[in-house]
């Protein structure tokens, strides 16, 4: 059951994935549609919560973590692509699961079997030869350390994703306050460099810019909360996923998910793939068949 429910992740946070990819070439301003994205959430969280008259205990208040840890680790991210090599950065934040692997033995005490284990370096295997790029080298590393703080946060969200479901926290509570400081977050971020940009520029030029192009502010929010349905159902999968799941294993396969935005450059980009990414693909694959056999 719980495979299903981290594939059905994975396929809602690739379609999220390739709505961002189109995003990013549209002009949009990051931020105000990274707030848009997360302020849907919280609206449909809230809306979740009172149609099904769940409770607001104090476990919810994970959610709290989960939007913190969410927030800093696209912050790093984003920061990553901008000072350093995107195939670093991209490797990197594929390999949360690696750090839920680890601190749920550490923790909580997971552990894989033979199966299970071999089925985890294969999907991991697979998802960083999708990622590699030949010029990554050693001496080549720029932005390795945005890159490592992402991987660590994106892992610690997985992990008060999986915090929620052992302290048996009602799902939507918790993810109106993963959502919310999120939105509060990225909102704040957007405000600050808007003012910045403002005082970088004379108030009429500002403005007369702000006013132009296709992609003005009403949209561009107005985008991210459409572009937030994905994410928001996402969340709802992943976390059910967690409480039926071993946290590295459903970390594992939701990171699968740059399968589908490699498949949608394939198809409407038409970018060609590399032989490295047809490999990796397939060690994904292999990979996801272990599981089911195990």
């Amino acid at each position: 059951m719980w495979l299903l429910f981290a594939s059905l992740a994975a396929i809602s946070f690739g379609l999220r994935g390739i709505l961002y990819h189109w995003s990013s070439k549209q002009g949009m301003d990051r931020n105000l549609m990274l707030f848009g994205v997360f302020f849907t959430g919280a609206i449909a969280s809230l809306a979740g919560s009172l149609i099904f008259e769940q409770n607001w205990t104090a476990s919810a208040l994970t959610g709290l973590f989960m939007g913190t840890f969410s927030f800093i680790a696209n912050a790093c991210m984003f920061q990553g692509f901008a000072v350093g090599k995107p195939s670093i950065i991209a490797i990197l934040t594929g390999l949360p699961p690696v750090v839920v692997v680890t601190l749920a033995y550490i923790i909580w005490g997971e552990t894989l079997s033979l199966g299970q284990l071999l089925a985890f370096v294969l999907i991991i295997g697979g998802i960083l030869t999708v990622r590699y790029s030949n010029d990554l080298r050693i001496g080549n590393l720029q932005g390795a350390q945005w890159g490592l703080l992402a991987m660590v946060f994106f892992g610690l969200n997985d992990m008060a994703g999986k915090m929620s479901t052992r302290l048996e926290a009602e799902l939507f509570p918790t993810l109106f306050y993963m959502f919310t400081i999120g939105s509060i977050s990225f909102a704040i971020w957007w405000l600050i460099d808007k003012n910045r940009k403002r005082k970088g520029k004379a108030n009429d030029t500002y403005e007369s810019i702000s006013e132009q192009g296709e992609w003005n502010e009403g949209r561009t929010f107005f985008s991210g909360m459409a572009i937030g349905l994905t994410n928001f159902f996402g969340m709802i999968l992943i976390i059910t996923a967690f409480k039926f799941g071993i946290t590295g294993l459903v970390s594992a396969v939701v990171a699968m998910n740059v399968l589908l935005i490699l498949l949608y450059t394939r198809v409407f980009v038409k970018e060609k793939f590399r032989r490295l990414e047809v490999i990796g693909m397939s060690i994904c694959i292999v990979g996801m068949i272990a599981l089911r056999l195990f």
